[in-house]
C-alpha cells in the first residue's frame, strides 16, 4: 500500500510535527511504500532507507512560505501522484484535503490548535480557525496527538477524532556536550516564541537569585521577543546556544542538566517534554492540560502556567530537594519507556492504513 505524507516541511525532522511523521515512517517503512513531501535538503533522500522524498526549495520564509510550499505540493500531487492514502499532518493543511481527496483516500492529523498562539497576526489566526473547520469536515478519518484537543473537537463539533499519543525512541546518552564541570538549568525548544514561556524562566531565576547557569536552546533570530529575552537575561548567567537539531546531541544536553524546565503556555503533546523525560532528568513544567495528560504530580513538578512567582517557588524546591526530584524523574522515565514508545504507537497508524479500513474512508 502506497502512503504519502503531506504537510511536513523538514525531513530529517527538526522536532514537532516533523519528528512525529519521521518516527511513524521509521516504524512502518518496511510495511508500506512511503513517500513524503518536504523542503529540499541534501540529507533528505537518504535519511531513511526506502522512503521516497519529493522535495521543493522553499521560495519564501515563515507562514507564507509554508503556505506556498503546500500549494506547490498540491499541484504536484494532482499532476503526478496517486497513492492509496495521503496522511495530512497539521490542522492548517486540512484546507488542501478536498483537492487531495480527488485522487486518494485521506487521513488528517491535528497537532495543535495554532490560532491559540498569540504570536500569529489576526489574518493568519483567522486562516487557522477556518482550517479547523476543514479538519473536522475534510475527511472521515481524523486523529490528534492531544487528548484535550480530541475532547474539544468531539464535544464542539460532535465529531469522531481519534487520540493517538506521541512517543519517543530510546537513544543512549552519556552526558552533556556543553559542560562536564558545572550543572545547569536547561530550556529547549525549536522556536523561541512567547508561548514557549522562556521569559517566565528567566524572570523566576532572577527572583530566586539562582547561581546555576541557564542554557537556552532554540532558533536565534532578531525578533522583538528574543531581544526582550536578552534584555531580561542581562546580569544573569544565561547562555543562548541556538537550536540543537541533532537529537542525540540534544538529549546529551538534557542528560548533563540538573533540571529541565518546560514553561510552555500552549502545546499539543510535546515531543520535547517526552524526550526530556526519556533521559531521566527532573522536570519542572507548566500545568497546562496538554502536559498533565502525560505526567502526574508524582512524575513532574508542576507550576501554575504563566505564573512567574509560582515557577520561582517550584524552582527553589527542585534545586533544594534533589532526591525527591530524581524519584519523580525515574517514574517519568519509566512511563515514557513503557507507554509512549513509537513501536507501539505506530501500530495504531498502521491500522488506519490497513486495507479493511479503506471502505470507511471518504
Amino acid at each position: 500500500k502506497r502512503i504519502l505524507f503531506f504537510g511536513i516541511k523538514y525531513f530529517p525532522s527538526r522536532g514537532g510535527s516533523s519528528r512525529v511523521a519521521e518516527n511513524i515512517i521509521s516504524q512502518l517503512k518496511d510495511e508500506f511504500d512511503i513517500s513524503i513531501y518536504c523542503y529540499k535538503n541534501p540529507a533528505a533522500k537518504n535519511h531513511i532507507n526506502g522512503v521516497r522524498t519529493i522535495e521543493f526549495t522553499p521560495i519564501a520564509k515563515g507562514a507564507f512560505g509554508a503556505f506556498i510550499h503546500y500549494i506547490i505540493c498540491t499541484i504536484h500531487f494532482l499532476m503526478f501522484e496517486k497513492p492509496d492514502v495521503v496522511h495530512i499532518h497539521k490542522t492548517e493543511c486540512a484546507m488542501f484535503a478536498p483537492l487531495l481527496r480527488i485522487k486518494s483516500h485521506t487521513i488528517l492529523t491535528s497537532h495543535e490548535a495554532p490560532y491559540r498562539r498569540k504570536s500569529w497576526n489576526m489574518l493568519i489566526r483567522a486562516y487557522f480557525r477556518l482550517s479547523e473547520w476543514a479538519f473536522i469536515y475534510g475527511s472521515r478519518v481524523k486523529t490528534t496527538i492531544s487528548k484535550p484537543l480530541a475532547d474539544y473537537y468531539n464535544t464542539k463539533y460532535h465529531s469522531n477524532v481519534q487520540f493517538i499519543a506521541n512517543g519517543t525512541t530510546n537513544i543512549a546518552v552519556s552526558g552533556s556536550t556543553q559542560t562536564d564541570t558545572k550543572p545547569y538549568i536547561l530550556f529547549a525548544s525549536r522556536r523561541l516564541i512567547a508561548s514557549k514561556g522562556c521569559h517566565y524562566l528567566i524572570d523566576a531565576v532572577r527572583t530566586i537569585n539562582c547561581n546555576l547557569p541557564v542554557l537556552v536552546a532554540g532558533e536565534l533570530k532578531n525578533t522583538p521577543y528574543q531581544n526582550t529575552l536578552r534584555e531580561k537575561a542581562t546580569g544573569l548567567d544565561v547562555d543562548f546556544i541556538g537550536f540543537i537539531e541533532d537529537l542525540p546531541t540534544l538529549l546529551q544536553l538534557v542528560a548533563g542538566s540538573q533540571l529541565f524546565v518546560f514553561p510552555s503556555e500552549i502545546e499539543g503533546m510535546s515531543i520535547m517534554l517526552l524526550e526530556a523525560a526519556s533521559v531521566g532528568k527532573p522536570i519542572v513544567a507548566s500545568d497546562i492540560p496538554e502536559n498533565r495528560q502525560i505526567f502526574d504530580d508524582s512524575e513532574v513538578l508542576y507550576f501554575k502556567s504563566a505564573d512567574t512567582a509560582d515557577l520561582a517557588l517550584k524552582l527553589s524546591y527542585a534545586l533544594t530537594h534533589a532526591e525527591a526530584m530524581q524519584q519523580r524523574a525515574q517514574r517519568a522515565q519509566h512511563k515514557v519507556q513503557t507507554k509512549y514508545n513509537w513501536t507501539t504507537i505506530a501500530r495504531q497508524y498502521a491500522a488506519l492504513y490497513a486495507p479493511e479500513k479503506m471502505k470507511f474512508y471518504s
